[in-house]
């Protein structure tokens, strides 16, 4: 299944919420009002479960993961738990199961609905706010990031996964195919004419590029693919990794150009970048060919992102906030193009 859909019902505040609190009662919950956190591509809840403790609850976009997707997910964070990684935990209902299907008078379908553990920390920043680190912590941040991006893919690298396992891929056809993971990017309405030129020329530099790639075990794998600064956490100086909605097959090469997307317009870019990969060396080898592909990875994120905003414009944001981001998408692009 694609991932990406359109806009999912309920669209309301109140009626996502309603679909929260009788996803509760699976968890044996009743008398705890789900306060919504968020509500872009899933709905987050905090909740507090029988025992006291909080958790968030996720009630998720409608058509964005199939159940054995969903449940892969859950497993593969179930997995990375217990191997030490501070990532959330899957909460089983009273039942056993990892996750419910549950619906309400204003929903059209069933939406699936989750719990997982709860994770206190701050995020590493937001979305289009320049980053208030010192070059110092920055440094110590970035490395950090780097260094548990290594251990998650190094760990996965030797996970059998169960039988059954399904999550799309961040491969060649997710981002080329005829079916991309996050939408077809030709197509995108914000672009100029000079500029859909220049990305198409970029489309076809990359696509040479990336078929012409490395692909092995030693380079690819399970990702997460969605490490941007808020699903990176801080809690007494380590790093806690959340939102595995979007984790899949894909080049590990990836998750480090992902993490890297939203910095590189901060002055203290080199530094991030430093860090990042040095990090990321503590743990798992990069090869020159590795860190030569980052402009391609990057080039291959901005493809992603100008495919996403498409399916979300008049939903989760607004046209100009969809044109601002594409076109930061299509500068990443055309640079990648301009690099030797």
């Amino acid at each position: 299944m694609n991932a990406v859909s359109t806009r999912s019902e309920p669209e309301t505040a109140a009626e996502v919420t309603a679909l929260a609190r009788q996803a509760l009662e699976h968890w044996g919950v009743r008398d705890c009002e789900p306060e919504l956190l968020k509500y872009r591509e899933n709905a987050v809840f905090r909740v507090c479960l029988p025992d006291g403790r909080p958790a968030a609850m996720r009630i998720h976009r409608l058509g964005y993961h199939t159940d054995a997707a969903l449940r892969s997910e859950l497993q593969w964070m179930a997995f990375l738990q217990s191997a030490g990684v501070a990532t959330p935990s899957p909460v089983a209902t009273l039942s056993g199961e990892p996750f419910v299907l549950v619906d309400t008078a204003a929903s059209t379908q069933p939406r699936q609905a989750d719990c997982l553990s709860w994770l206190e920390g701050r995020p590493v920043g937001a979305r289009g706010v320049p980053l208030d680190y010192s070059p110092e912590q920055a440094k110590r941040i970035f490395t950090a990031i780097g260094r548990n991006m290594a251990h998650m893919h190094t760990i996965t690298a030797a996970w059998a996964p169960p039988t059954g396992f399904a999550r799309h891929a961040w491969d060649f056809d997710g981002f080329f195919g005829a079916n991309p993971t996050w939408g077809r990017f030709e197509t995108s309405p914000f672009l100029d004419l000079s500029r859909r030129e220049l990305v198409l020329q970029a489309r076809e530099k990359a696509v040479k590029a990336l078929s012409n790639h490395e692909r092995s075990a030693r380079n690819f794998g399970l990702i997460h693919a969605d490490l941007v600064r808020e699903n990176v956490l801080i809690h007494e100086d380590a790093v806690r990794i959340i939102d595995f909605d979007d984790c899949g097959h894909g080049w590990h090469m990836y998750d480090l150009a992902v993490a890297l997307y939203q910095n590189r317009d901060e002055p203290i870019y080199p530094l991030i970048e430093a860090a990042l990969l040095g990090g990321y060396r503590q743990e798992r080898d990069l090869t020159r060919e590795d860190v030569g592909a980052l402009p391609l990875f990057s080039a291959l994120r901005a493809f992603a992102f100008l495919g996403w905003v498409q399916s979300r414009v008049e939903g989760d944001i607004t046209r100009d906030v969809g044109l601002r981001m594409s076109n930061i998408a299509a500068d990443v692009v055309i640079a990648y193009l301009r690099c030797a």
